[in-house]
């Protein structure tokens, strides 16, 4: 068991381990070797203290220089589910895995395609976050699956093994998967609806009959990533020191809030490495 588990790779969780290991905690990066694909698409960044019309990619890969030269890997794995529990935490992710840590700092930015009608209120009614969590229950069944990037693809493919019929809703470009019984829809739909369960999905000119809906996104929103976070507006409520009202539950970065912005992100994973750090040494081995 690690001193925290850090949900995220982007500048907040690379922040915060840096200072974490500083300061001589353990730690766990759950994220991608990519590190942020919202830094890596940048074209130009024009206001980060020490790079002058940096590339997202440059800065990327000074990124993975410094990770490097300080022995810190990150795990490729996405997180699905954090568990509190009495004196630590659960971290189940979706390639069927489980970690825990004293503690939890959630750095995973927020959703590039935004939640839509129905869909937390079917969480675990039709709606999922983890095809080869839930895809054999729809073994001969029609699901969506809305799809936010190429990376995921594989998910897809995974539940066109199982269902019926897939209805994939690619919300990026250049879709590289054709399957007999995969249709592909290129526009965003409005609604989940249903009794008790998911039964259709709608569009602005046309509604779906399925059994099931997958949300497959790069970023699982902290609500439905850890149940009972406190949210504001969509963002993870926080302190001064970035604590949630979970005890030994952190967060920073896009997560908490606007501005969406780099310096803020590794401001916030500096400041909450530093509470995780003080947390940890009130507690007795």
């Amino acid at each position: 068991m690690v001193d925290c588990m850090i949900i995220g790779s982007g500048m907040a969780g690379i922040s915060a381990a840096l200072t974490l290991q500083a300061n001589g905690k353990s730690f766990m990066i759950l994220g991608t070797d990519a590190l942020s694909e919202k830094i890596s698409k940048a074209e130009k960044i024009h206001n980060y203290p020490g790079f002058s019309d940096v590339s997202g990619q440059t800065l990327c890969d000074a990124l993975r220089a410094q990770l490097a030269a300080a022995n810190i890997t990150i795990t490729n794995e996405r997180a699905m589910g954090v568990y509190p529990l009495s004196d630590k935490f659960g971290v189940a992710t979706q390639e069927g895995n489980y970690y825990e840590g004293k503690t939890v700092l959630l750095a995973c930015g927020v959703e590039g395609v935004k939640q839509i009608d129905g869909e937390t209120e079917f969480v675990g009614s039709g709606v999922s976050y983890c095809a080869t969590c839930d895809g054999f229950l729809y073994k001969d069944k029609t699901v969506a699956v809305l799809c936010t990037s190429k990376r995921l693809e594989h998910e897809v493919a995974f539940l066109a093994g199982f269902a019926k019929k897939v209805y994939l809703i690619a919300m990026y470009k250049d879709v590289d998967i054709a399957l007999e019984n995969v249709e592909i829809i290129k526009k965003m739909p409005k609604a989940i609806v249903g009794e008790k369960r998911v039964e259709k999905i709608l569009f602005t000119d046309k509604e779906l009959s399925v059994d099931g809906v997958f949300m497959l996104r790069e970023t699982v929103s902290p609500a439905v990533l850890v149940g009972g976070v406190a949210m504001q507006d969509g963002h993870v409520e926080v302190s001064r020191d970035m604590q949630t009202n979970l005890v030994g539950c952190y967060a920073a970065g896009d997560c908490t809030g606007r501005p969406y912005q780099y310096a803020k992100a590794v401001g916030e994973g500096n400041v909450a490495a530093h509470a995780i750090s003080r947390y940890l040494s009130g507690i007795k081995e």
